[in-house]
C-alpha cells in the first residue's frame, strides 16, 4: 500500500455524522420563530444542516471561497470538444482578473477565488494561479489509462490539503468549481461506470457541439470505457482510467471540507460527478453537500438523483466554473439571517398557541426555548454545541 493509499484510507474515518443534538435544537428553534410551521422550507432545512456541521444554532458564513481545480484532459485530442485545450490556460488567468462568469458573481458578492493548476497543458505566465501541477494534462482514454493510480491518489491528496488549508484560513464555507476541456467528456465516462447506465443516456453537448459531434463524443466514452474496463466499485480505478486530475482534485476537496467540518457547494455537472465520487468514498461525507443550481447536462440529474439532494436554482445554466457557488453561497446567507434576526413568537408579543393543534404538540415549544434567543454583539449564545467526535484541527 502506497502512502497516499494510506493517507486516504486514514481520512475516511475522520468524517463524521453530523451533530443531531445541534439539528434538533436547531429545529425546536425554528418552531419558536414567528410564522407558520415549516414556511421558509428549504431555508430552513440548510439551517439545520450547517447545525448539524458546526454544531452551533446560529451561524455565520463570513469568509466563502471558490477552488477552481484547473487540468487539460487527453480525451480533447478525440475531437469531443468543440473548444482548444489553449482556452483551460486562458480561462485559469482570467478567473484571477475577475473576468469570466463565476469569477465577476465572486468578485461582486465578496468571495474569494483559488485558482489551482493541477494539470493545465500550455504555458502562461500568472503568478495569481497556485501551481500544484501533476503534469501536463492526462493522456487520451481511448489509447489506454488517462493517468497512473498514482496520479489519481496524488490528485485526491491535492483536493484534501486545499480542504485543510481553508479550514487553516478560517473559510466558512468552500465552493468547487472547474476549468478543464473535455471534463464533461470525462465525468460522463465516470458516471457512466459508478451508475452503471450507458453512456448513449447521459452523453450531453458540453460546451455546445453539433449533432455530429455529439454522437461521435458517446461513442469515444463508450470505446474508452471498454477498452480501460476499470474496477466500478472502486473509485480510484475509475478516475484513473477515465477521469481528469481536475475531477479527482475536485473529489479531494469535497472529502476534506467534509473532514474539516466546512459545508462545500455542488457546482454544475462536473462537480456533482466529483461529489458522487466522495460520496462513494464515504457516504457520510454528503451531508456536508450543498446544491447550487440545476444543469442542462443529461447526467446531472442521474448524479444528483444519486445523492438524494435537490438543486437549488434553475436558472438554465450550464457554464461550469463553479458560477452557481456565488449565487449558492447567498441562499446559503439568507438561511442563517432566519436564525440570527428573525424574531421568535415571544419576542414578537405573538401568543402562539393557535398553532398548538397543527404542531401536535404541548406545550408550545416557546416555552421550551425561552431561554435560546438570537445572540447579540459580544455574547456567547453562539456556542451552544460543539460538534461530537469533531476530528483534530489541521496543523496550519
Amino acid at each position: 500500500m502506497t502512502d497516499t493509499e494510506k493517507f486516504i484510507n486514514n481520512l475516511i474515518p475522520q468524517i463524521f455524522p453530523l451533530d443531531k443534538n445541534a439539528i434538533d435544537a436547531a429545529s425546536r428553534y425554528q418552531a419558536a420563530l414567528a410564522m407558520p410551521p415549516g414556511s421558509m422550507g428549504e431555508l430552513l432545512e440548510i439551517s439545520k444542516r450547517l447545525s448539524g456541521i458546526t454544531g452551533k444554532i446560529h451561524n455565520t458564513l463570513s469568509k466563502k471561497r471558490i477552488i477552481v481545480l484547473c487540468a487539460d484532459n487527453g480525451i480533447a485530442e478525440e475531437g469531443v470538444s468543440s473548444a482548444p485545450q489553449s482556452v483551460t490556460a486562458s480561462q485559469a488567468v482570467n478567473m484571477t482578473r475577475y473576468l469570466t462568469g463565476m469569477s465577476c458573481l465572486a468578485k461582486h458578492f465578496g468571495n474569494e477565488v483559488q485558482v489551482v493548476d493541477v494539470g493545465i497543458k500550455n504555458d502562461y505566465d500568472c503568478p495569481q494561479i497556485l501551481n500544484r501541477k501533476i503534469r501536463r494534462g492526462t493522456d487520451s482514454f481511448l489509447k489506454g489509462r488517462a493517468m497512473s493510480r498514482s496520479e489519481a491518489e496524488s490528485a485526491l491528496k491535492i483536493g484534501l490539503e486545499l480542504a485543510d488549508q481553508a479550514k487553516c484560513d478560517g473559510i466558512s464555507v468552500v465552493g468547487v468549481g472547474e476549468m478543464g476541456i473535455a471534463n464533461t467528456s470525462t465525468s460522463t465516462a465516470v458516471l457512466s461506470l459508478l451508475c452503471g447506465v450507458s453512456a448513449d443516456q447521459i452523453t450531453g453537448r458540453g460546451g455546445c457541439i453539433t449533432d455530429k459531434m455529439l454522437l461521435h463524443k458517446k461513442e469515444v466514452i463508450k470505446a474508452g470505457i471498454e477498452l480501460n474496463n476499470p474496477d466500478k466499485n472502486d473509485v480510484i480505478d475509475v478516475l484513473s482510467c477515465v477521469g481528469g486530475f481536475d475531477l479527482a482534485a475536485m473529489c479531494g476537496v469535497f472529502l476534506g471540507c467534509a473532514k474539516n467540518r466546512i459545508p462545500v457547494v455542488i457546482d454544475g455537472y462536473i462537480s456533482i460527478v466529483a461529489a458522487l465520487c466522495a460520496f462513494r468514498l464515504s457516504p457520510a461525507s454528503r451531508d456536508y453537500f450543498f446544491p447550487s443550481h440545476l444543469s442542462e447536462e443529461a447526467g446531472y440529474k442521474l448524479a444528483m438523483r444519486e445523492l438524494e439532494l435537490a438543486p437549488y436554482l434553475n436558472l438554465g445554466m450550464r457554464l461550469g466554473e463553479g458560477s452557481g457557488c456565488p449565487l449558492a453561497f447567498q441562499i446559503m446567507d439568507a438561511a442563517c439571517v432566519l436564525m440570527n434576526e428573525m424574531a421568535t413568537f415571544e419576542q414578537a408579543k405573538i401568543n402562539d398557541s393557535y398553532l398548538d393543534e397543527i404542531r401536535g404538540e404541548k406545550p408550545s415549544p416557546c416555552a421550551i426555548l425561552r431561554c435560546v434567543t438570537p445572540p447579540s454583539a459580544g455574547s456567547n449564545n453562539n456556542e451552544l454545541f460543539s460538534p461530537r467526535n469533531a476530528p483534530q484541527e489541521p496543523t496550519c
